[in-house]
Order: structure tokens, then sequence, then C-alpha cells
């Protein structure tokens, strides 16, 4: 059975990507801050019929957790499939350049850059192991340089620059990354899952979490001749050769 591991799985986009991975097959890994939030999400996918899921403690920003995690899956798996990086924290919603703290960037990148780069670097030597390794970076269309370059766009006031900034470092850490492994079967890739109703944007939005499950989980299903190192947001742009980094 192939195996996953999905970073914030406890609720919401990750919840529901654990639960698409564990129904294409998988033994999935739901890694959660909080060991007891990740163990009731698995009961809850128990009672639905899933039983390929366990809950792993595994705060993103904090390395000990980290490594107990990869200590605890390695000891169960010799391999790992997929790895989704989806973790990720806004920083609270009244931002703007002139007034973010330098607290606000570092708490926020310690989760959304510094958190996706350590658990990947941690799983790395399982993931190898795979005969067809997947890392999908759950990203935002609001990481955007080219959209958000516009200064006139009345949805200006609406942005939030620590978050952005964070997710903007991702897609470049990204590319870095399917540069580094493009000789290798690793398929490396970042993906917006859409403006979502879960609890991260108080319920507001215009996709559902079950469409923002599926354009994730789509690319940690990627055959032999998928893409990687790109971006793809398909709320926004449909297709992927337009849309902007």
């Amino acid at each position: 059975m192939k195996s996953a591991l999905v970073t914030g799985a406890n609720k919401g986009i990750g919840l529901e990507v654990a639960q698409r991975l564990a129904q294409h097959g998988f033994f999935v890994y739901v890694g959660s801050r909080n060991l007891a939030s990740g163990q009731a999400a698995v009961q809850q996918l128990n009672a639905a019929g899933l039983t390929n899921l366990e809950a792993i403690q595994l705060d993103v920003t904090d390395p000990a957790s980290i490594r107990a995690a990869r200590t605890v899956i390695g000891a169960k798996t010799p391999a790992l499939d997929v790895l989704v990086n989806n973790a990720g924290i806004s920083g609270g919603m009244e931002q703007t350049a002139l007034n973010a703290t330098p607290e606000q960037f570092r708490t926020v990148f310690e989760t959304n850059v510094f958190g996706v780069a350590d658990v990947t670097q941690a799983f790395l030597d399982l993931l190898e192991k795979s005969a067809q390794p997947r890392i999908v970076n759950v990203s935002s269309a609001m990481a955007s340089l080219t959209l958000y370059a516009d200064l006139d766009n009345d949805n200006f006031a609406n942005r939030y620059p620590v978050y952005q900034a964070s997710k903007t470092a991702l897609n470049m850490y990204t590319v870095h990354l399917a540069h580094a492994l493009r000789h290798t079967p690793f398929k490396v890739n970042a993906v917006c899952p859409g403006y979502t109703k879960t609890d991260f944007t108080g319920h507001q939005g215009s996709s559902t979490v079950e469409e923002a499950g599926q354009r994730i989980v789509k690319y940690a299903l990627l055959g032999p001749e998928g893409p990687t190192g790109k971006f793809f947001s398909e709320e926004y742009f449909p297709a992927p050769a337009t849309c902007p980094w």
C-alpha cells in the first residue's frame, strides 16, 4: 500500500486531502500539531468507513516534533510516496506593509516557509525510496507577483503582505526543490486550493472544501509524465500555461 503524509490535516482542506488520498488506497498519516485533534479527525474518517489512516503529532515549527514524526513513520513504512505540505497560517487579518511587525513576519514564515523546508528535508530519504514520489506545497493565488503588482486594482486594500510574502517565498522554494530533483522520479508542485470556505477564511469563499481537496490531490496523483516545478491555481486560471507566478 502506498503511503502519504499530510501536514495540518486534522481539519479543513488538510482533512479533505487526507480523506481523498485514503479513498485512493493510500495509508495516510494525518499530521496534526495537537495529537488529540488528529486522533479525533481519524475517528471521524473511521466512522465513514476509512481505516487506512493514523494520526501523527507534527508541529511544523518544532524541529524535535518533526524528527519524532519522521522516526515514527519511518518505523512503520519503508517508503513515503506523497508529502502534502498543507499546514499554514495567515498571520492575522489586519496587515499592511506599513504596520506589519517583524514578529508577524517571523511567525508566519516559521510555519509557511521554514516549516515546509524542514518537513520536506526530514522526509526526503523516505520519499526517495518511492518509485513515484510526489510533493505538493499548498500555496495561494495571492502569492502571484504578476497579479498583485497592479497597484490600481480595487482589491489592493484587502491584501495581506505577511501571508502573501510567505507564499511567494514558498513558490520559489518549490521551484528550487523541483530543479534539484529534476533528474529523479520526483514531481514537486505548488497548488492553490482556491478561496475556500474553512476556519482559515472565516468560512467565506468561492470554493468548497471538496473542490479544494480535489485540486490538491490531483497533483499528488500525477503520473510519470506529469509536470514538476509548476504553480497551479485552477479556480482562477483553468489553463495552467497562463497561471502567473
